[in-house]
C-alpha cells in the first residue's frame, strides 16, 4: 500500500487489507487512507465505479463500506454532489457534576460559538408540558429551539420549554438562556438529567450535518429554583461523535463505613 499522499487516485492497484469480508477489507483501506493523508478532510472519494475498478471489488461493496463509513461519521454524502471526508470535529468533554450553559461550556475552552434559531415564541403548552413546569390551565409557554455551533461546527440541537410567566418575551434570548434567567432571579442551581442513546433521524441529522441513524446521545433536562420550583424543560440531541459526558463516582458514606467495619 503506497504511503503517497495522492495514492488513493493514483492508477496503482489497491492492495486490501487481509481478514474478513471484502467490504470490511476495503472499508478498513478507505480509513487507512484519511489517516494517513492520502485524502483530507473536505475531499471527494473517488466514484463508486472507479473505486470498484481500482480495488477490483463489486460496486455492490464499494457501497456497502461507504456506507458503514457514512454511519461511523467518517464520511459524508451530499445528495447530487457525492461522497466526502467528514470535517473532524474536536470531541467536548463536558460534566455532568455542574449545572452550566452550552454558551459556557464553550466559552471556558475558548471555543466560538453561535446559534441557528429554529423556534422562538409563545404557545399553547404540551400536555407533557404542562405537567413537568407545572403550568395551570390557561398557561402558555415559551419555547426556544436552536441548533448550536461551536466553531461553525454543529453540535447539538436544545429545545427548551419554560412557563410564559417566567420568559414573557422569548425574542429577548440572544445568545445565553441561563445568562438572562440569572437577570431576573430565575437562573436554576440544580437539575435532572437524563440521558440515552439514540440513532438521528432525517430532520435532525440534516441539522447537525451527519447522516441519517448516525449516533447521537439525547438529553432531557428539568431544572430547578432554589425554591424547588421547575424552571424550565429542555430536551437537547447532542452529536455521538462529539461529546463525551463526564460523571465523577464516590462510594457512598455508609458503604465507605461498612467496609471499613468489615477489613
Amino acid at each position: 500500500m503506497s504511503g503517497e499522499p495522492d495514492s488513493i487516485f493514483d492508477t496503482n492497484p489497491v492492495v486490501l487489507p487481509q481478514g474478513g469480508p471484502l467490504y470490511l477489507q476495503l472499508k478498513r483501506w478507505i480509513e487507512d487512507a484519511i489517516h494517513r493523508g492520502a485524502i483530507k478532510p473536505g475531499d471527494a472519494l473517488p466514484s463508486e465505479r472507479d473505486l470498484a475498478l481500482k480495488a477490483d471489488v463489486s460496486r455492490v461493496t464499494v457501497r456497502k463500506a461507504v456506507q458503514h463509513l457514512v454511519q461511523d461519521g467518517v464520511l459524508i454524502q451530499r445528495h447530487g454532489s457525492g461522497t466526502f471526508v467528514a470535517p473532524q470535529s474536536q470531541r467536548v468533554e463536558q460534566s455532568l457534576s455542574h449545572l452550566t450553559s452550552f454558551t459556557e461550556d464553550m466559552a471556558r475552552r475558548g471555543m466560538s460559538v453561535r446559534s441557528v434559531w429554529l423556534e422562538k415564541g409563545i404557545y399553547i403548552p404540551s400536555p407533557e408540558e404542562t405537567v413537568t413546569l407545572g403550568l395551570s390551565s390557561g398557561d402558555m409557554v415559551a419555547r426556544l429551539g436552536r441548533l448550536r455551533l461551536s466553531n461553525d461546527v454543529p453540535m447539538a440541537i436544545e429545545r427548551a420549554a419554560l412557563s410564559a410567566r417566567i420568559l414573557p418575551d422569548p425574542q429577548v434570548v440572544q445568545n445565553s438562556l441561563y445568562t438572562h434567567l440569572e437577570k431576573s432571579g430565575n437562573r436554576p442551581i440544580r437539575a435532572i438529567q437524563r440521558i440515552r442513546a439514540a440513532n438521528l433521524g432525517e430532520r435532525d441529522a440534516k441539522l447537525l450535518d451527519v447522516a441519517p441513524g448516525s449516533a447521537s446521545l439525547n438529553i432531557e433536562r428539568i431544572s430547578y429554583l432554589a425554591s424547588g420550583r421547575v424552571i424550565e424543560f429542555t430536551r437537547s440531541i447532542y452529536r455521538g461523535d462529539t461529546y463525551d459526558f463526564v460523571a465523577e463516582l464516590r462510594l457512598g458514606e455508609t458503604l465507605r463505613q461498612t467496609g471499613t467495619a468489615n477489613e
